[in-house]
């Protein structure tokens, strides 16, 4: 089976919260590994997102980031610790009293003292469901993405798979008529010569020659990958690193035949 490494999905959701996106991006990669980007409110989602990519995905380097915007005009309620004002007030009185015509501390100056006003927490709960959902949504997108993509280069390599296996026929087909044409052309060279040779010598070294040149056995193990290809291709398990190991062997027989042959 063949799926591309390189991919992209995003998928995007509203709510009274504002606008939840999840994006996805692919690269090819020998293992898998996942960089995570999510909002202040999601942080508690990170092992669980990391686990659910890599429940869909095997290999590629993830580029994962979920984005919130909060919706235009909400604003979340301010909450005052009343115990921490009530301690700040009974300090204030305490240094007070040994300040001579001390200023009053203002209401506000409270209100800005660290600590005292917070936002109130955001019910995170309905957020968290959408993010694991879109993120859901973005891998089967992905992977879609990738498995059509897959399929073009299947086709592509099956073609080129099958214009390999042509060529190899063409010369298996062309050797007898190369070792006669080898044959002839040396004996010609020995009339040349005006010399008559021992026969049996003669055609033992024609026998050797022929020998050096023999392509039958790059031929052979030139048809062994590409059947090894084929069946690669046709396998439901990830192919990737096999087909890597295979093209080594479609480009190294057809290197070799090409040195020894003289045709």
């Amino acid at each position: 089976m063949i799926r591309s490494m390189t991919g992209f999905a995003r998928r995007e959701r509203q709510g009274l919260w504002g606008t939840l996106s999840c994006e996805l991006r692919t690269v090819n990669h020998r293992y898998l590994e996942v960089s995570l980007r999510l909002p202040d409110e999601l942080k508690a989602l990170d092992n669980e997102i990391r686990q659910v990519i890599a429940g869909s995905l095997r290999r590629g380097k993830v580029d994962a980031n979920i984005y919130l915007k909060s919706a235009a005009g909400t604003q979340r309620a301010l909450e005052v610790d009343l115990s921490f004002v009530g301690e700040l007030a009974t300090r204030i009185e305490q240094v007070r009293s040994h300040l001579k015509d001390a200023a009053p501390v203002s209401p506000l100056d409270v209100l800005r003292w660290p600590g005292i006003v917070r936002e109130a927490e955001l019910d995170a709960a309905p957020i968290i469901a959408v993010a694991l959902e879109l993120t859901r949504e973005a891998l089967s997108e992905l992977n879609e993405t990738r498995s059509r993509e897959g399929q073009r280069i299947h086709e592509l390599l099956r073609a080129r798979c099958a214009t390999m296996r042509a060529q190899a026929q063409t010369v298996k087909v062309r050797l007898p008529e190369v070792s006669q044409r080898l044959r002839d052309r040396i004996k010609e060279r020995i009339t040349q010569l005006g010399i008559t040779p021992d026969a049996e010598r003669l055609e033992q070294e024609l026998v050797m020659y022929a020998h050096k040149m023999d392509v039958d056995e790059e031929l052979d193990r030139l048809a062994g990958h590409l059947d090894e290809v084929e069946a690669a291709l046709g396998s439901s398990e990830p192919a990737g690193r096999g087909l890597d190991f295979l093209m080594q062997g479609l480009n190294t027989e057809p290197n070799t035949l090409s040195s020894k042959t003289q045709d």
